[in-house]
């Protein structure tokens, strides 16, 4: 069978079964249906905090065994990869809106823009109202570039992208070089006093942190508000500037990806599994390879931070596309089962489901709601992470039963189209 013969296959299949609006490429839903859950397995520490503990499970206070390899688990398989295959599916995205814009006789470049500006307004409310690890903000600010830098070819695209990509990441290694190499002699004993100070005052600086986060983790939903608008108004303007050099490139490549037909069917199957099946296998040995120097030397946390921001990139990028590609190769045999029809719901409502997960999981954690922030390890986190890939897949179908959007992905389409579309199929 064909890319194309098996696209088609899935596209007939899922509409047998699940009513779709007829312009949405199937397996694009469901590659960010596994993505927004995905996601969740890695935020999940960071609503569950402190964020720290993200970084090293045992920095904050002393980790199980179990907590350990739940941690490791997740650093192998999602943390980082989940993050850069959205950031590709993103870029795919803003070529197929920009040319199913232009192919209806739009103009696709106003009309994206104004579909990006509205997601930085949307980004900015996410992170006041719900929380500080909105990456929607980020998203609309590179997806702003990638969409002046459309027009470029693909062999330019994607030498950019990569350039940008690697020489960000090996800027970032060379900078943190000299404190990864005090942390190391601090532990085999052999620090001087100018690097004890440096792991000192690197350590000092996180506990802080942490013990901030703890203080902010108790307030109100209002006081906590108050914070976020007086004490750190551009917080999404720092993150931006510490995720600009990842994501830009990831969604450059993501456009070549959809532009050469990866997801499309244009791709031969063949070469979609020596992609999905070389880049998954590379991106899992170099991983495992760092997991099996971090895990005995109970994950340094300044090593930790260097890998997670830095040092993990080639296998970030390579496990994302090595997703990806596994995820076009099987969707023929996924999208028709009940967990696929599931999962293309999730990803068409991938939106809604991101925002529903902060609100769910703010509320459990933080001290306007159940209070729980700081009383989770790795481990008992994924019992939410559970929960929630149950609720997302449990609700998005039946909601698509009723309605062509979800409703966080009907208001932003609204606001793009300046009118309040129909979103009820039966009305």
């Amino acid at each position: 069978m064909t890319q194309a013969a098996a696209t088609a296959t899935v596209r007939d299949a899922v509409h047998t079964v699940q009513p779709a609006a007829p312009e949405r490429l199937v397996t694009l839903d469901l590659i960010r249906g596994v993505a927004v859950l995905g996601i969740l397995a890695v935020n999940i520490s960071g609503f569950a905090g402190p964020m720290m503990a993200a970084t090293s499970p045992s920095i904050i206070h002393p980790v199980s065994p179990a907590d350990e390899a739940a941690f490791a688990f997740t650093f192998l398989f999602f943390e980082g990869k989940m993050r850069a295959l959205f950031s590709l599916l993103f870029g795919a995205g803003i070529v197929l809106f920009w040319d199913r814009a232009e192919a209806a006789g739009r103009d696709g470049t106003i009309l994206q823009f104004r579909r990006l500006c509205w997601l930085l307004l949307l980004g900015g409310l996410h992170y006041l109202l719900l929380w500080w690890g909105d990456i929607l903000f980020v998203y609309a600010a590179c997806g702003i570039v990638a969409l002046v830098l459309r027009p470029v070819s693909n062999r330019w695209l994607l030498t950019c992208a990569l350039a940008l990509y690697f020489g960000w990441h090996l800027w970032g290694l060379f900078d943190i070089a000299s404190t990864i190499a005090a942390e190391t002699a601090q532990r085999k004993g052999l620090a001087t006093p100018d690097q004890s100070a440096v792991v000192a005052g690197w350590i000092g600086s996180a506990w802080s942190w942490a013990a901030q986060e703890m203080r902010e983790s108790i307030l109100g939903y209002l006081p906590l508000l108050v914070v976020k608008l007086l004490d750190r108004p551009f917080w999404q303007v720092q993150m931006l500037s510490s995720a600009f050099g990842e994501t830009l490139p990831l969604m450059l490549v993501g456009m070549v990806a959809y532009r050469v037909g990866l997801f499309d069917g244009h791709l031969s199957r063949r070469r979609v599994r020596s992609i999905g099946v070389a880049s998954t296998a590379a991106g899992l040995v170099l991983t495992i390879t760092f997991l099996a120097w971090a895990w005995p030397r109970d994950f340094p946390p300044i090593a930790m931070h260097a890998a997670l921001v830095w040092g993990m990139a080639m296998p970030h990028l390579m496990m994302s596309c090595g997703y990806a590609a596994l995820l076009v190769l099987t969707a023929p045999q996924i999208a028709p089962t009940r967990i696929g029809r599931r999962l293309i719901a999730a990803g068409r409502t991938a939106f809604s489901n991101y925002v529903l997960c902060s609100v769910i999981m703010t509320a459990a954690f933080y001290g306007w709601g159940l209070g729980l922030f700081g009383k989770f390890g790795p481990l008992a986190q994924w019992l939410f992470v559970f929960g929630g890939w149950a609720l997302m897949l449990a609700w998005s179908p039946v909601w698509l039963r009723h309605f062509r959007r979800g409703p966080i992905e009907w208001l932003w389409r609204s606001l793009v189209e300046q009118r309040w579309l129909k979103n009820r199929i039966h009305s």
